[in-house]
């Protein structure tokens, strides 16, 4: 046998004797925070790339593809792409000790989206933003790269603030390695341009399995304690029963009247009263200052527009973002975008067909009253958003 062979076997037995000494430390991985130099095309320290041939790795953000969040933890993070060329991003490094089958772990870290992550369309070669939400998928494998079993995956990141992530793996076989990579929603029906970023990931916690609940044996009758023999008496002859008196069937209670549904807010959002080309303003949609963030008094309407869609699969529409006049053009124009891409990820989380679903941000470029930048009721008219259809029963409007 030649010495590199009994040197593998002798680390392999030192492993697994290891193995058993900790099971109950956690597993560590090497910078969880993602800390780097922020760059382009290169993934923190201690992580190693496993994208395609010829795409570039991914990034150590903030700063590059014009993305400006600030981190949840440190000073960087990882930013990992999906692409319209059906290639996408994917990271791995070895842990402290492998993962074993049979047992269960906890993982946790965070993940947003930026509204701004501009770079080139392998498809068109022209810019575009990748900001449809993606999804992270967490493999375990024996090497760099290798994807021998799905460990878990999170729902699609449409958060543009950090927000933790929880995961729980099972392993069916031991895992040396871990692979994090960036997948698109699932089915896939068409690759596309979009993103996650990661950061603060925690050590993998060995957690007690969830075990069956043990069934309670039967137990024998308790033995009754004997008693003093009383003396023997004859039997208490039946007594005769009063007459049961007749029941009375009482009138059944009638049913509660049906709540009535409340007011539609958008009453022209109706097949019968609307064409190619018709354009409402989504009322009662709220956001939090200079913000994208959807406030909870907004589902409503939200709610109507879904349902809408989901009745009539033949429309296709256009969300569009418009601002009040005062601030800047550049300001004016990330804003209404952000916004209108809100209300689409909001659609498409609900099951809406993403190839349905347009977004675009106007500005300030369309104001519907005339600027007046002390009238508050005039800045509220013109910041809005607004439903256009597209194609309704496959006639396109102009």
């Amino acid at each position: 046998m030649r010495k590199t062979t009994i040197l593998a076997a002798l680390a392999m037995l030192g492993a697994v004797w290891g193995w058993g000494q900790n099971d109950d430390e956690p597993i560590l991985l090497a910078n969880p925070s993602f800390e780097d130099m922020p760059l382009a095309s290169r993934p923190p320290a201690g992580w190693y790339d496993c994208g395609f041939p010829e795409e570039s790795p991914p990034d150590t953000q903030p700063g590059a593809f014009e993305v400006t969040k600030p981190p949840y933890d440190g000073q960087s993070y990882l930013g990992m792409v999906v692409r319209d060329n059906d290639t996408w991003e994917m990271v791995s490094q070895r842990l402290s000790r492998p993962l074993e089958p049979g047992k269960c772990y906890e993982f946790t870290l965070y993940m947003a989206r930026s509204m701004i992550y501009v770079s080139q369309s392998r498809v068109s070669n022209q810019e575009a933003n990748y900001t449809t939400p993606a999804k992270l998928r967490i493999w375990g494998g024996a090497g760099y790269c290798n994807k021998a079993e799905l460990l878990a995956e999170s729902n699609l990141v449409i958060n543009e603030r950090w927000l933790q992530y929880n995961f729980r793996f099972e392993p069916k076989q031991y895992h040396t390695f871990i692979v994090l990579e960036a997948y698109y929603k699932t089915p896939t029906l068409f690759p596309y341009n979009g993103h996650i970023l990661i950061d603060n990931a925690s050590p993998i916690y060995p957690v007690p399995c969830d075990e069956e609940v043990a069934q309670v044996p039967e137990q024998p009758a308790e033995e009754v304690p004997a008693t003093p023999e009383q003396p023997r008496t004859e039997p208490t002859p039946p007594q005769p029963q009063p007459a049961t008196p007749p029941v009375v069937q009482s009138e059944p209670e009638p049913e509660p009247e049906p709540k009535p549904e409340p007011p539609r807010i958008l009453k022209e959002l109706d097949r019968s009263k609307i064409k190619a080309g018709t354009t409402l303003r989504i009322e009662q949609l709220y956001f939090n200052a200079d913000s994208d963030e959807i406030r909870e008094e907004s589902y409503p309407v939200l709610e109507e527009i879904y349902r809408f869609l989901r009745d009539n699969p033949d429309v296709v529409v256009e969300i569009g973002g418009h601002t009040n006049t005062i601030p800047d053009h550049e300001y004016c124009d990330r804003l209404s975008t952000a916004r209108a891409k809100a209300v689409v990820d909001w659609l498409v989380q609900k099951g809406i067909d993403p190839s349905r679903l347009t977004y675009k941000g106007y500005g300030k470029r369309h104001p519907i009253v005339p600027n007046d930048r002390y009238s508050l009721a005039a800045r509220q008219k013109n910041q809005r958003v607004e439903i256009k259809i597209l194609s309704i029963g496959g006639r396109q409007g102009g």
